[in-house]
This record gives structure tokens, C-alpha cells and sequence, in this order.
């Protein structure tokens, strides 16, 4: 009778357990697709030396954390405009030798859940005391530009808040370096892409600055989530720094600064 009682505890506890765990992972999940932007938004930056140049290792050595504050800014200030006085900051950490597992050019599905739960891997065996608990981790693969004129797509995933991001380890490219960074951090929040992904073309009427310009091209602005300035509906080229980019209505509401 005592074994029997024993054995009946032990797997109350293990079904406890279990449901605790449930349950964190099901908060935590609520939590990642549905941000609460009354509160600080910590970003932590991990640079990485993707191409383990000195060049790019030189670069690395030259950020702080005042090099993307203008995303902060920028980012605040188009929340003004749907009410929304969000507080964002980076904390940008210690380079990370490891480079985060290459996002495959295929579209398998199968291949797609391989790298994401090779990345989730990466990122729990990556994590630092940056002195908060952030509410976004983006991994930032830097490139030497002489050697790397093309980079390959960035990526974030809204489930883990994580992201890779390849930039170009030069200083005149921050300006757009920092608005490929705030289009994966969007990313992470929910927000969708607004191009023709098999062109790169932004798409009407998302994808515009001002859908509502006349004549409608060419495009004074982009739309962040599009990244270019459509200079026709077939042409575009891509916006040189935040001050030609802006976040509209849709991109607003997917991540929740509208309702």
C-alpha cells in the first residue's frame, strides 16, 4: 500500500512539473506576439566577425552602443505618430566567435525548422550578462565590403525574439546598416515583409511611403518593412538612411502599435 502511494506522488509530481513547464512556455510564447510597448524595450546586439577579416574585426572594435541610438530615436519617433511614447535601447555585447548557423537558401520546410531550432540552440548557448534581460537578441554578422558587395537576407523570428543580421563592417554604410537592423527588429515584433519577394520590389499600396502621393512615382520614402523607395512599379532602389524610411498604418497595427 505504501509503494503504491509513493509510486501515485512521484507521478503527480512528474504530471506537476510538466504542466509548470507547459505553462512557461505557453506565457512566454503569449508574451513574444504580444508586446507590451508601455514598457522599456531592451535590444540586445551580439556582433560577429562573419568573415574573420581584420577589416571587419577593426570595425567591430570601433561600435558602442551611441552607433545605433538613431534607431532608438527613429523608432520613437514614428510611435508618435499612433500615440504609442515607447522607450527603446540597445545594449550591444561582447563579440561572439561563433558564427550563427547560415539561414538556407532552400525553401524546405523540413530545412527551414532544422536551422530555426539550430539557431534557438545558438542563441540559448550565446547568452550574456548584459546587465538587463532583453526583450529582442539580434546576432550581428558583419562583412569586409571589398570582399562582400552582396549579402545574403537577414532574418528574425518572432517566436525566441532572435534575429541574424548581415551588415558591412565599413562606417559609411551605418545608415543603412541601421535600417536593416530596425526592419528585423519589426520582424521580431510581428511585423510582415511589404516586397515582392521574388523581386525585391516593394508592393502597392504596403510597400510605399505614401501610397497616397500624387503622381505616385517616383517615391519620396520607403516603407521599413519594404526597405526600398519604389521609383516606379517595376523600379526601386534602396532607401539611403532612416530619415527616407517610415512605418505605416499595416506595419503599425502588426505589431501592435495600432489596434
Amino acid at each position: 500500500m505504501l509503494i503504491a502511494q509513493k509510486s501515485s506522488f512521484w507521478k503527480m509530481f512528474r504530471v506537476t512539473i510538466l504542466l509548470l513547464i507547459l505553462l512557461i512556455v505557453a506565457v512566454n510564447a503569449w508574451r513574444d506576439y504580444h508586446q507590451n510597448w508601455q514598457t522599456p524595450i531592451f535590444v540586445a546586439l551580439y556582433p560577429v566577425n562573419a568573415d574573420q577579416s581584420t577589416v571587419t574585426a577593426d570595425y567591430i572594435a570601433s561600435l558602442n552602443e551611441q552607433d545605433f541610438a538613431v534607431i532608438a530615436h527613429y523608432l520613437q519617433q514614428q510611435a508618435q505618430q499612433y500615440h504609442q511614447p515607447i522607450h527603446v535601447y540597445f545594449k550591444l555585447g561582447s563579440e561572439i566567435k561563433t558564427l550563427p548557423p547560415k539561414v538556407p537558401d532552400s525553401q524546405s520546410i523540413l530545412e527551414i525548422m532544422w536551422w530555426s531550432l539550430r539557431f534557438r540552440y545558438y542563441a540559448w548557448r550565446q547568452q550574456q550578462d548584459i546587465g538587463i534581460r532583453p526583450q529582442l537578441r539580434l546576432f550581428l554578422n558583419y562583412y569586409d565590403m571589398r570582399t562582400h558587395q552582396v549579402l545574403k537576407h537577414s532574418t528574425a523570428l518572432q517566436n525566441g525574439r532572435i534575429g541574424v543580421v548581415n551588415l558591412f563592417a565599413h562606417h559609411k554604410q551605418d545608415s543603412q546598416n541601421q535600417i536593416v537592423i530596425a526592419h528585423e527588429m519589426l520582424h521580431a515584433f510581428g511585423a510582415t515583409d511589404k516586397y515582392d519577394l521574388s523581386t525585391g520590389q516593394p508592393v502597392y499600396p504596403q510597400g510605399l511611403g505614401d501610397p497616397d502621393q500624387q503622381p505616385l512615382y517616383p517615391q519620396k520614402t520607403a516603407e521599413l518593412m519594404a526597405g526600398h523607395i519604389a521609383l516606379s512599379a517595376t523600379k526601386s532602389k534602396m532607401a539611403n538612411s532612416l530619415k527616407d524610411v517610415r512605418i505605416n498604418a499595416e506595419t503599425a497595427r502588426e505589431i501592435g502599435w495600432l489596434k
